[in-house]
């Protein structure tokens, strides 16, 4: 866990990026022709329309941005701050901006567009199919729900247990978001991939940015500070305090200091007789004899 912020840094989404884009336009693009597919409707075509609007739907603009704005809004509200709203306009601003641009300049069509060459599509040609590298959906489910959780750790505290859950349930977001839509064919699979690493590198850039100015002191009075996810510096040691008494158990105290009280001497018993114990056949069994405690005064 500890080379997970290492693997996640800026410059190493960057790097695996623009690699992966280089490798997508050249040797792996047989591989995209060869799995690529409409699989849902030739093996299940009655669910391709639920598989279309539900789920696929998920990592949509109609979705996760009102889930991104809700928390957002609620968090603004409670801790009375815009801060909040800020990552909400930061994250569509890196969205539209870098991924939007990126897949402006690329122009790949997508399969029902074209051949997936670059520089081939774009949006006046082929509309939204003449965009498809990087995958918006794949791109959304990282950057617009990363930021929903983002938003919750840092008003919520370094909370370990919270912070695995919510990266596990934006892992599963995002994992939903690309079998989907590979199963539907809507993309080439490096266009899958390459979305997940293009939300990854704007949601990375965007953390950062607003550590950056939480530790500078954030501006336009923005009246929540963001809590400090390292160590607090240690402070002057604790005045030493004179220890108290432990509480003597109360076993070991009547051990050592016994009560003197009465105890009762039993000096005989009767003993019992072996007409009880001895049953005749055809007789009613004897009742057994109580036991007499003589007792001296």
């Amino acid at each position: 866990m500890a080379r997970l912020p290492r693997l996640t840094s800026a410059p190493v989404l960057a790097g695996a990026l623009v690699v992966f884009t280089l490798l997508a336009a050249g040797p792996l693009r047989p591989y995209d022709e060869m799995f690529q597919g409409y699989w849902a409707k030739h093996y299940t075509p009655n669910w391709w329309l639920f598989l279309d609007t539900v789920p696929n739907a998920v990592a949509g603009q109609a979705v996760c941005l009102p889930i991104l704005a809700g928390v957002a809004i609620f968090l603004a509200w409670r801790h009375r701050t815009w801060h909040p709203l800020a990552i909400v306009v930061a994250a569509e601003v890196g969205f539209y901006g870098g991924i939007g641009g990126m897949k402006v300049l690329l122009g790949r069509t997508a399969p029902s567009a074209g051949e997936g060459s670059f520089w081939e599509g774009g949006p006046f040609a082929h509309g939204w199919y003449g965009i498809a590298y990087p995958s918006g959906h794949a791109a959304e489910a990282v950057l617009i729900y990363g930021a929903a959780a983002y938003l919750v750790l840092s008003y919520a505290g370094p909370d370990t247990r919270l912070r695995r859950r919510l990266t596990w349930l934006v892992g599963l977001i995002a994992l939903n978001a690309i079998v989907v839509a590979f199963y539907l064919g809507y993309h080439w699979p490096t266009d899958l991939v390459a979305g997940l690493l293009a939300g990854g590198l704007v949601l990375r850039c965007i953390v950062n940015a607003d550590r950056a100015l939480a530790r500078r002191g954030l501006p336009f009075g923005w009246s929540h500070r963001l809590p400090r996810l390292s160590r607090p510096e240690p402070g002057a040691a604790p005045a030493a305090h004179r220890p108290q008494p432990l509480p003597v158990p109360a076993a070991i105290w009547l051990r050592t200091h016994p009560f003197d009280l009465p105890k009762p001497s039993v000096t005989n018993l009767q003993p019992l007789t072996a007409a009880w114990s001895a049953r005749v056949p055809g007789q009613p069994p004897v009742a057994s004899p109580e036991r007499k405690l003589l007792t001296t005064r």
